[in-house]
């Protein structure tokens, strides 16, 4: 399997696709740009020590990143050439596990989504299975015990060197704030690698969930159970506790985790509520969860915050991209009424962007002009204390 990991048309690929997704320097300060001058000069030595068992990975660099809730996440990044041979294992090992993986398994596949585990989930409401089993993995990708994932991959993965790279980059320290940490659990997020190993380990659970016939839908470590009723609920909750605890060794976050009827249940992003028209009994549509309308709300107020430094030009290109991220994903939900009154709040920031922008009076009149109000009107608006910009609304 190595030769085919170090296949020049392979590692070509990888290569593409790790310069294609850009990122950030890991702990050897290597930016992606240089990454082909240093390929050029060392692409024979560190096949030859991948080949002879040799190679060491560089250390991971730890970033902290803020969560919603005020609290931070801690994602590592190898460095580029760790990513790129990460990348050329991915590729060769995904054909052979995604012939195992199961149906309602959604997330970091090749040719599925989150909107296919939104459909799924949607449809396992709307047939009867509303009391619904919703379990948080405490820090999945920081708990992942390294023997049993690699017993899960000498299943499929025979090559004593692929196993070894593998095993070293699992346990490669990680650098936070300068100190070297070890590793001995644990999938780094944010390696090419870790989406591929964190579905070979909740695999396990499919494949449990579905011997006992269970509807569930799973997204990498997000994953739901739907049931009928409320004792059954219960004793699949206790049995995928155990399953998870015995087994897979993963520990759950019981605060989060529970027994949820639509109404209080959400999924990756998405929340249910009841359709009230008439013969609609029972069902429900997706609708964003509040969080998800907070964050929007928040990037746009900064973006239209008057005292930014910013041109107007420059403000729409960034609402632009703003939203060309966050309307796609949540474009299965309700959201065009709640997209209008943004529409309008946000005009009316701009308004006020603009009439900062001028500054003086006497600007402020002359451009009052230009968009045609009155002279009279013009002089008496640009003098105002008020400064709320409400005359644009006219031009708007």
């Amino acid at each position: 399997m190595i030769e085919k990991v170090l296949h020049r048309g392979n590692m070509l690929r990888a290569y593409t696709h790790v310069v294609a997704n850009k990122g950030s320097a890991g702990a050897d300060g290597m930016r992606v740009e240089e990454l082909a001058l240093h390929l050029k000069e060392n692409r024979g030595a560190i096949a030859t020590a991948i080949c002879n068992g040799r190679y060491l990975p560089q250390p991971i660099l730890g970033v902290e990143i803020p969560k919603s809730n005020g609290k931070s996440r801690l994602l590592g990044i190898p460095t580029v050439t760790d990513r790129m041979l990460q990348q050329a294992v991915n590729q060769v090992l995904t054909p052979l596990f995604e012939l195992e993986f199961r149906e309602h398994s959604y997330g970091f596949r090749p040719g599925r989504n989150a909107h296919q585990a939104l459909q799924q989930a949607h449809k396992c409401i709307h047939e009867g299975y509303q009391h619904i089993v919703d379990i948080d993995l405490a820090n999945f990708f920081d708990e992942v015990d390294h023997c049993l994932l690699l017993q899960l991959l000498y299943r499929k993965v025979k090559c004593p060197l692929t196993l070894r790279l593998i095993r070293k980059w699992l346990r490669a320290p990680i650098l936070i704030k300068g100190r070297l940490v070890k590793r001995r659990k644990g999938v780094p997020q944010g390696s090419p690698l870790s989406p591929l190993l964190s579905n070979i380990m909740l695999h396990e659970l499919d494949k449990e969930l579905e011997r006992q016939g269970l509807r569930y839908v799973r997204y990498a470590d997000d994953f739901s159970v739907y049931t009928k009723s409320e004792d059954e609920a219960r004793k699949v909750g206790n049995a995928v506790f155990l399953f998870l605890r015995d087994r897979l060794r993963l520990p759950i976050n019981k605060e989060k985790s529970g027994i949820r009827r639509p109404v209080d249940f959400q999924i990756l992003g998405h929340g249910f509520v009841p359709t009230y028209r008439k013969g609609d009994k029972g069902r429900y549509q997706l609708v964003v969860a509040k969080k998800g309308w907070a964050r929007l709300k928040q990037k746009l107020k900064s973006i239209t915050r008057k005292t930014t430094p910013c041109s107007f030009d420059e403000r729409i290109r960034e609402l632009k991209e703003a939203q060309r991220g966050w309307v796609p994903y949540f474009r299965m939900a309700s959201i065009q009424g709640k997209l209008k009154d943004i529409d309008n709040w946000i005009r009316n920031r701009l308004r006020h962007c603009i009439w900062h922008d001028w500054k003086r009076p006497e600007r402020k009149r002359k451009n009052l002009i230009r968009l045609g109000v009155p002279k009279w009107q013009a002089y008496a608006w640009s003098r105002t204390r008020k400064g709320d910009g409400q005359w644009l609304k006219v031009r708007s």
